[in-house]
């Protein structure tokens, strides 16, 4: 009985300590005000419930970077955005955006140093489907857009947890929250850098300054490669202090923003991060994440570490290519995985938690077949840190709306 009182005294003394820490890197939204819509915390209710026949707030809006004002003003181009089929995709976005922030928002308050990683990713992927409304017999209607990124330190990308991983977040730890958000294939990409160290302070401020600028410059006839420029430009002005050494911040100049299509979370253009000499242009109606890593190392990242993230290759001829995998468990989980996943990524965690227990060996069989490509964690070097920030922007014919942006970042 003494070593159970113990034992509870030293838990309770443990929570005081992580309820005094401060989250560093986004704004955290006071749970009173988090809960004025409706919303319960921890999150249960489906955001579509909370709005019903209500219209989704317009997010931030600003005017493309060309003919900006006209644009804003033209009537010719607010009748394209009235029409239905545009109305009703809008809705969607509005409404998995909506669903983007308040799960964040929820898990800004849920995450403290101690907990598991896997313990992190699952509050926000329990909180994601039951907002989004997830339908488990109908799955690429609304769900998870993409594994939820949870990568520490010098790891800046594709890391999240695989079963039984015992990781846990600590106090000095630099943590990049990357999850996305689908309805009707519209994926919301988001992601915030937290902390709860000062230490890490100028960095994060270095890459959440990188992204504001490329979303002032990016928009309709915006060149890829003049953004990859204004970006480099801010974060490379920045120089941050660890142990009494001076870092510059560099871009990872091999990590980038894309555009983003139905069910496809990197469409066909690459946003750079650093200036290149891409002339293609950004056009009306494409969805973008803008997203931009800096880092205290070399400013490159390099596989590392054991694979989590996969997708399967969008290839028409897969179910061809499938025939000549002698593997009936391989075929097998080809089958789940096309029904379940279709386009969007998934983790191992994933398929372990719907029943595929057993599924290693024939992952691996469809990796080796190209059937399925993996997306080891990505990583500068040991010892450095890295960070990122990113927000989901639709070119609409008048202007360019910031989708995901939140009162948090």
């Amino acid at each position: 009985i003494k070593k159970m009182i113990k034992k509870k005294k030293k838990q309770n003394e443990e929570m005081k300590i992580d309820e005094s820490l401060e989250i560093r890197g986004i704004n955290l939204i006071e749970l009173e005000k988090y809960k004025e819509c409706g919303q319960t915390f921890p999150p249960s209710k489906p955001v579509k419930d909370l709005w019903e026949e209500k219209q989704y707030e317009v997010n931030q809006t600003l005017p493309h970077p060309f003919n900006g004002k006209i644009r804003m003003e033209s009537d010719e181009r607010k009748a394209l955005e009235n029409e239905l089929l545009f109305q009703s995709r809008l809705r969607n976005i509005r409404e998995a955006s909506e669903v983007h922030r308040q799960v964040r928002n929820a898990a800004q308050h849920f995450i403290k140093p101690g907990l598991t990683m896997v313990e992190i990713c699952e509050f926000i992927e329990r909180s994601s489907s039951q907002l989004v409304g997830f339908i488990k017999n109908k799955p690429m209607e609304r769900g998870w857009g993409f594994p939820t990124g949870c990568s520490l330190n010098h790891c800046a990308a594709h890391y999240t947890p695989n079963t039984g991983d015992k990781t846990k977040l600590k106090k000095s730890d630099l943590c990049k929250i990357d999850f996305g958000v689908q309805i009707g294939g519209n994926i919301i990409d988001c992601a915030f850098s937290m902390t709860f160290d000062n230490k890490h302070d100028i960095l994060m401020e270095a890459v959440k300054a990188a992204t504001n600028r490329g979303i002032e410059v990016m928009g309709i006839d915006a060149r890829l490669g003049e953004i990859g420029g204004e970006i480099q430009e801010v974060m490379e002005s920045y120089e941050c202090k660890y142990d009494n050494k001076i870092y510059p911040v560099k871009c990872i100049r091999n990590l980038n923003g894309h555009s983003i299509g139905p069910w496809i979370i990197h469409g066909g253009k690459t946003v750079p991060i650093i200036k290149t000499d891409d002339q293609t242009k950004m056009e009306e109606n494409e969805l973008f994440a803008i997203e931009t890593f800096g880092s205290t190392g070399k400013g490159v990242v390099y596989d590392d570490g054991e694979c989590s993230h996969f997708a399967l290759i969008q290839n028409q001829n897969n179910n061809n290519y499938i025939k000549s995998v002698n593997h009936k468990g391989a075929k097998d989980l080809y089958k789940y995985l096309n029904k379940r996943f279709g386009t969007i990524p998934f983790c191992r965690r994933w398929i372990d938690d719907d029943g595929q227990k057993r599924h290693l060996l024939s992952l691996k069989k469809l990796v080796d077949h190209e059937i399925v490509r993996a997306y080891p964690p990505l990583c500068d070097k040991l010892g450095s840190f890295t960070a990122q920030y990113e927000h989901t922007i639709l070119l609409k014919p008048t202007s360019k709306e910031v989708v995901s942006r939140g009162f948090d970042f």
